[in-house]
């Protein structure tokens, strides 16, 4: 009656770690979008600092262009004020030449005569000078006008300038705000689609393998009791679970033409011991032998057809076991191979 129990107990479906794996699942999609979101973000800030980098450049060049802008103002208000002042020194010598002209026709001695002769002849150089004067400051100040006018350009083109800039900056943000959003929708799908080819391939594997005590369905994964396949302290596939990997092999077989090739999966085969120690020239620990009986597992149905890109063989040794007890049916159920369907 003991026995019994204990048989009984041994079929009994622990769910609690299908929860655990399920979660764990969830946390690495979690962390794999928030490592895209971070990635995004990076490019983002880098795009937005070059950005700004160059909307600063563009005012620079503004506040340059704006300062030389106001120095040729200043410049142009003072041409106009010598202007004033030649105009009116011209207009104060052409009173005086009128004056001298007055006095000449009036009666005068011969030396007055002389003297208004060479008062004027003095006032008409000095009259030329000052138009010429005049000539020279106007033509300074059409310069002036037309370097306004083409700072006047300059300005108007990099304020266009910075507007596009802006522009494309909040369409660049836009884009990314989108692509992230098309990513999670795309990274959802494929996670909805691996969970159906993984729930159709177990649902194979129950088919196939039956109802056997010693494999069991945790959560997303079948375990296998390491003794049907290996003998203890050994990594050699017995010759009497050949039948079992085969049935696995052509299963994974029909799987892989199912599976659209953009998908990228892995069957995962996990390898795990008890806590007793080992220490042989082969195995010097627990690691070592879980690993090479993982291996042993994929080569095997590598040989059988499986591609070898689909498969990877884990080693977890005695550190991740599914009893924490300590007794001989404790040490039996985490002695064990898990097979995973999971994302690359």
């Amino acid at each position: 009656m003991a026995l019994g129990r204990a048989r009984r107990g041994e079929r009994h479906i622990d769910y609690w770690p299908g929860f655990v794996d399920a979660l764990s699942t969830l946390l690495l999609v979690f962390v794999f979008l928030l490592s895209v979101f971070v990635l995004a973000q990076f490019v983002l800030t880098q795009e937005i600092g070059s950005k700004d980098d160059a909307m600063a450049r563009l005012q620079a060049q503004i506040r340059e262009l704006t300062d030389l802008l106001a120095l040729e103002r200043a410049n142009d208000a003072d041409s106009e004020s010598q202007i004033g002042a030649l105009r009116a020194s011209l207009l104060q010598l052409e009173q005086e030449r009128d004056l001298l002209r007055e006095a000449a026709t009036s009666t005068a001695t011969p030396e007055e005569m002389a003297e208004a002769k060479q008062r004027a002849a003095t006032l008409s150089r000095e009259l030329g000078n000052e138009q010429d004067a005049a000539a020279q400051a106007a033509a300074q100040i059409a310069i002036l006008n037309q370097q306004i006018s083409a700072l006047r350009r300059q300005i108007a083109a990099l304020e266009e300038a910075l507007s596009i800039s802006e522009q494309k900056d909040k369409e660049s943000q836009s884009r990314l705000a989108d692509l992230g959003r098309r990513l999670n929708v795309a990274l959802a799908q494929r996670v909805q689609e691996l969970t159906r080819y993984r729930s159709e391939f177990f649902g194979r594997l129950r088919t196939i393998l039956g109802d056997r005590p010693d494999v069991r369905v945790v959560g997303d994964r079948f375990v296998f009791q390491s003794e049907i396949f290996f003998d203890p302290a050994s990594a050699v596939v017995r010759p009497d679970a050949v039948s079992a990997l085969d049935k696995l092999a052509s299963a994974l077989v029909q799987l892989e033409k199912e599976i659209p090739s953009d998908l990228a999966w892995v069957l995962r085969v996990d390898g795990h011991t008890d806590n007793r120690p080992i220490s042989t020239p082969q195995f010097p620990s627990n690691w070592e032998l879980s690993a090479a009986r993982s291996i042993a597992v994929v080569s095997y149905l590598a040989q059988k057809g499986v591609s070898p890109q689909h498969l990877v063989a884990a080693g977890f040794g005695e550190y991740q076991p599914i009893d924490p007890g300590d007794s001989d049916e404790a040490r039996a159920r985490n002695r064990r191979i898990e097979l995973k369907l999971t994302e690359r």
